[in-house]
């Protein structure tokens, strides 16, 4: 009997003993059972800053075409060739998330001539080539931003080689059409802490610009100040008051501008809303300039816009001269710094305000065809500010198409004809752009 008894106990006891080990022998010894350690890779180690980091990818394939006659008041001349330009514009860069409110950022480009420049002209960058129409785009591989900022207490400071790019882009801009963006080596400093108030301040030394650095032109020495400070209180508009004071030391083209905006839109009916702008600067010689001299700029726009089809608009700008015919020829207004081929026309005959000054009429209407493919269109017409001799007229149009997330294709078409140009002789020109973009 005690025989049956202790082999059932020994049984019973084998039981527990083996339950125990397997499900709670480390806690009744007051002990937490061990984990496998977690095997960690390389970026575990890396700080939240770069983890949480963002990469950009910047692809750009492009067909430009570009035909301009003979000057007019050339003798015997022979027309400029034809111009095709085969070209691809790849950036790649990596922005940090915030460390310590710490940010950087370092991106690299790179514009590559498919063929080479046997097909057209690269602003002079090839002595074979100059007899044919230019198309600034040339070859370039450069870091294109590379920056560290520090943000707090609603300001934001920056350093070092980065994109500026203020209002409309018409007097600081990044020059973004081109293949070979415009970059700033520059502190800057922006302060938004104030009830609908922005502040803006940049010290520029050096402006990186779209010829790349293979080109005389490629970098301008810079000891210039730039303000901007915006009020977006009131409901229908935005002020914009500014000072750019631009000393280029290796450029005859430094100047003082002051000026202000007011730019907005308003409902009119359910359906429809104006869109207006008014601006005004005065312009005077400043730091190397090489002559004294004041000129005005002004600007007004006014237009509609039906929901999201459709748009159209008029537009009177003037770039002042305070020169006369075969005098003075830099006492005009300039805007180095600006996105300019945005304005006066795609044609890129006016990046330089004409010595007597510039007047641009322009018309513009714009919706969207079916497919989803949004449509634009201008027409200008140019006149000299002073003389009011006709400067010529210009159609351009835009179509633009998306194809999911990441790609965007594009063509776009100039043409300039003519005017009696006393004083400025600009030819006949046809430019027209087919390319596809890929943006991450």
């Amino acid at each position: 009997m005690k025989r049956g008894i202790r082999t059932a106990t020994s049984t019973l006891t084998a039981a527990l003993t083996a339950a125990l080990i397997a499900n709670c022998v480390t806690p009744c010894l007051g002990q937490e059972a061990e984990t496998p350690p977690e095997k960690k890779s390389a970026w575990d180690f890396l700080p939240d800053g770069i983890k949480n980091g963002k990469f950009n990818v910047n692809s750009l394939l492009r067909w430009e075409y570009a035909d301009q006659d003979a000057h007019p008041f050339a003798r015997g001349g022979a027309d400029p060739k034809q111009s095709n330009a085969f070209t691809i514009r790849n950036r790649v860069g990596f922005t940090t998330a915030s460390m310590a409110n710490f940010k950087s950022s370092l991106e690299f480009e790179d514009v590559t001539a498919i063929g080479g420049y046997d097909n057209y002209n690269p602003a002079g960058l090839k002595p074979e080539s100059a007899n044919r129409t230019v198309i600034a785009d040339p070859e370039a591989t450069e870091i294109n931003q590379a920056w560290l900022a520090y943000e707090n207490w609603d300001a934001a400071m920056k350093g070092g080689r980065q994109k500026i790019v203020l209002d409309d882009s018409r007097w600081i801009g990044d020059v973004i059409w081109r293949q070979n963006q415009q970059t700033y080596d520059a502190a800057t400093f922006n302060y938004s802490g104030l009830d609908k108030i922005n502040l803006f301040y940049g010290y520029i030394w050096n402006v990186n610009r779209i010829l790349g650095d293979n080109h005389p032109a490629g970098d301008w020495e810079s000891d210039s100040h730039i303000f901007n400070v915006s009020y977006d209180g009131f409901k229908y508009g935005k002020l914009v008051a500014y000072s750019y004071l631009l000393d280029l030391e290796n450029a005859a083209v430094s100047s003082a501008s002051y000026g202000a905006s007011f730019a907005g839109s308003a409902p009119v009916t359910d359906t429809m809303s104006a869109v207006y702008r008014a601006e005004y600067a005065h312009q005077t010689d400043y730091g190397d300039a090489p002559s004294d001299f004041g000129v005005n700029y002004y600007k007004l726009e006014l237009g509609a816009t039906h929901g999201k089809k459709f748009n159209y608009g008029v537009g009177y700008e003037v770039l002042g001269s305070d020169s006369t015919i075969g005098s003075g020829q830099l006492k005009r207004a300039t805007m180095p710094l600006s996105t300019a081929h945005k304005f006066n026309g795609w044609a890129d005959l006016f990046l330089a305000t004409p010595p007597d000054g510039l007047e641009d009429l322009y018309v513009w209407a714009g919706g969207t065809l079916p497919g989803n493919v949004p449509l634009k269109v201008f027409w200008h017409e140019f006149s000299a500010e002073q003389s009011g001799n006709d400067y010529g007229h210009e159609f351009n149009a835009v179509a633009t198409r998306k194809f999911g997330k990441y790609f965007t294709a594009l063509i776009k078409y100039a043409h300039y004809w003519e005017g009696d140009q006393v004083g400025f002789a600009t030819p006949p020109t046809d430019r027209f752009w087919l390319q596809l973009a890929f943006n991450y």
